[in-house]
């Protein structure tokens, strides 16, 4: 008798706290693509204080830490949308990737793959939050996907209060997810 292995999660993390964000819109949107194929989790990063070191002990530790590091334990993959701020990670996101990664021999980042998205109202669509989003993830030994990279750039012309409304970025993202939906499987079938 043959068994129906288990869907795969992914993990999306939405690089923005504020509620109505354009990361966020991206991210559910995505994860709408996604889910037919994967067990999909948007994360919210709202709970997360910010990293001391000097709470990291079972007498101290904050649930909320506690809670994301079992949380992406359990991930088999990661989606990054992110925002650009001053051309780097906004500091919720990286907060998260640094409360996640420790202990380190228990980090729920290594080895498992993940994809990233940026965007920005301005014409670069968060090139700089990218490439140091890469070079972050790197050290926690996320295996990033590195094509098709995705920008999307004057996202406030492409989303309304109801989604995404332009055709060609939907277009677009159903080509990136697509891509990682592929990228994620291989890693499935080690």
């Amino acid at each position: 008798m043959s068994t129906i292995p288990a869907k795969q999660t992914i993990g999306i993390f939405a690089g923005s706290l504020r509620q109505d964000s354009y990361s966020k819109k991206v991210a559910l949107y995505l994860a709408d693509l996604l889910e037919k194929q994967f067990n999909v989790k948007v994360f919210d990063l709202t709970p997360l204080s910010f990293y001391n070191q000097d709470l990291d002990n079972e007498n101290d530790l904050p649930a909320a830490w506690e809670d994301l590091r079992a949380e992406v334990r359990a991930m088999d993959s990661f989606l990054f949308v992110t925002p650009e701020y001053n051309r780097s990670v906004p500091p919720v996101l990286k907060n998260a990737l640094d409360i996640a990664s420790l202990p380190r021999s228990e980090s729920g980042w290594d080895g498992k793959p993940g994809a990233i998205v940026s965007i920005s109202p301005g014409r670069l669509g968060g090139f700089g939050a990218n490439h140091h989003l890469r070079q972050v993830t790197s050290i926690l030994n996320i295996c990033m996907m590195n094509q098709p990279e995705m920008y999307l750039s004057d996202i406030a012309a492409l989303v309304d209060d109801s989604g995404f409304h332009d055709e060609s970025a939907q277009r677009r993202l159903r080509k990136f997810a697509d891509a990682f939906a592929e990228w994620v499987k291989q890693f499935g079938e080690k």
